[in-house]
């Protein structure tokens, strides 16, 4: 039953606005992946949704690879999917290594079907047919255990140093750099930070929005594993480093941290630590993990969902430790559902310290990380005040068949403006990813674009994840 249509704001007894809190939003992306937006809530709440396990996309079978490779980074690179791991195996008796550990190379044109391509740049067991970029700086092994790579954004980049990574070695991270993401060198032979632990996939990429690198690595804060960030301009000299905060989360282990800026929406940092508990086991003894979910508007502060992003599931083998651990980087790929629209690709490895390591492919809906959730009672929440650009409401949202959302625009005093009240509405059910709002009128928004407006969005049985203003 949809609920009343009185104002919103007198219902919630909402102060009107002052300026200090208008969210000017443009017209970019914003994900309900926070409150950011939002001043009340009725009868919804945010739901975390869950990846779904897809097929095995890489077996690490080779010689040069084994039953510890991890640390996978994937990213997308002008229409080519590129991926990076570690090659390693340890003897499950001892856990001692069985060769030296390497860094491997795939690729692909979909995210599902991976190459290893034949690169012939460094031998193993006298051979250079492998796909090895990487063997470490002479006898030292640098950056081999965890050489996580990204291309560089920074419009002043210099083209020999289009790719980066930082990679460990002895006394800290070291900074490689590569024209083509496949040749590699170091690009100052002493580590550029060196206050860390570092034992975990550290990572870096170029801000955009701040216009530095930014660095997310391993340090330990009181007995549990934990994250560090740095910045830095140049790649080599590096602020200071912080640790993250989460607010009234628990202290928990976090292994890795897999944060990104969300490609849609840059302005948001979101990241998928791996959660590891090392008192609990199953039939291995050495603890277990699960995968999480966060998000930050800054870097800095995250909200930590506690419960699990992904789960270990029916597998045994992901009831192992070290497993559940989520590669750096999201792709979107085409569905294999007919006429649907892309998704999202992660990928999670299963198999770690046992017969067979493997990488396996989960898939979420474009944005589909958490929602703004209301059951078939029905409920409503409303923004806080913002500005926007643009002449269209677009939003991605999913209802059942008996569901709905409705929107209503309200001024700066919190009145419903005429035109784009609730019962003018048309009403929105489907599934889209950019589902335009229309009201009876058929006018567009320009003319309110720029000025200070409330968003009221009453839902049944429905989920919305994103909007934006077009």
């Amino acid at each position: 039953m949809l609920l009343s249509l009185t104002p919103f704001l007198l219902l919630s007894n909402i102060n009107p606005p002052t300026a200090s809190i208008v969210r000017d939003i443009g017209s970019r992306l914003e994900l309900f992946v926070d409150d950011w937006l939002i001043a009340k809530m009725e009868s919804v709440n945010f739901m975390l949704h869950h990846p779904q396990p897809e097929e095995v996309v890489i077996v690490f079978d080779q010689p040069w690879e084994g039953n510890t490779c991890g640390y996978v980074t994937v990213f997308e690179d002008e229409g080519k999917f590129r991926m990076y791991y570690r090659g390693s195996s340890h003897d499950l008796k001892t856990y001692l290594l069985r060769h030296a550990e390497v860094v491997c190379y795939a690729e692909s044109d979909d995210g599902i079907h991976w190459k290893k391509p034949n690169l012939g740049l460094f031998s193993f067991n006298g051979s250079k047919d492998n796909n090895i970029i990487w063997r470490g700086e002479g006898e030292t092994g640098i950056g081999t255990h965890n050489f996580t790579p990204f291309k560089d954004k920074n419009p002043n980049c210099p083209p020999e140093a289009r790719y980066k990574a930082l990679g460990l070695g002895e006394g800290g991270l070291y900074a490689f750099q590569s024209p083509d993401g496949i040749h590699w060198k170091l690009m100052k032979n002493a580590p550029v930070i060196t206050k860390g632990a570092f034992d975990s996939q550290n990572l870096a990429f170029w801000d955009e929005l701040k216009g530095c690198y930014v660095a997310y690595f391993r340090q330990f804060r009181s007995g549990y594993r934990d994250i560090m960030l740095s910045t830095s301009k140049d790649f080599i000299n590096w602020t200071e480093p912080r640790f993250l905060e989460y607010g009234s989360a628990p202290d928990q282990h976090l292994y890795t941290n897999a944060i990104i800026p969300h490609f849609r929406a840059p302005h948001i940092y979101i990241g998928f630590p791996m959660r590891f508990f090392p008192d609990r086991q199953k039939a291995v003894p050495g603890g277990l993990s699960d995968g999480l979910f966060m998000t930050s508007r800054d870097g800095v502060h995250w909200h930590r969902w506690e419960e699990a992003f992904i789960r270990p599931g029916p597998i045994p083998e992901r009831w192992v430790n070290r497993n559940n651990m989520t590669a750096w980087g999201i792709l979107a790929t085409k569905s294999k559902l007919p006429n649907a629209p892309n998704e999202l690709s992660l990928y999670s490895n299963e198999g770690y310290y046992g017969e067979q390591n493997r990488l396996r492919r989960y898939t979420l809906r474009i944005d589909g990380f958490v929602s703004i959730h209301a059951s078939y009672p029905g409920g409503e929440f409303l923004t806080h005040p913002l500005k926007f650009k643009g002449n269209n409401l677009v939003l991605n949202y999913s209802t059942s068949a008996g569901g709905k959302i409705l929107v209503e625009i309200l001024d700066s005093e919190g009145k419903p403006i005429p035109g784009f009240t609730l019962d003018e509405c048309q009403e929105i059910y489907g599934d889209e990813i950019e589902g335009v709002v229309s009201w009876k009128n058929g006018s567009g928004l320009s003319a309110l674009s720029g000025k200070i407006v409330r968003l009221r969005f009453v839902m049944e049985d429905a989920d919305l994840y994103s909007l934006r203003f077009k």
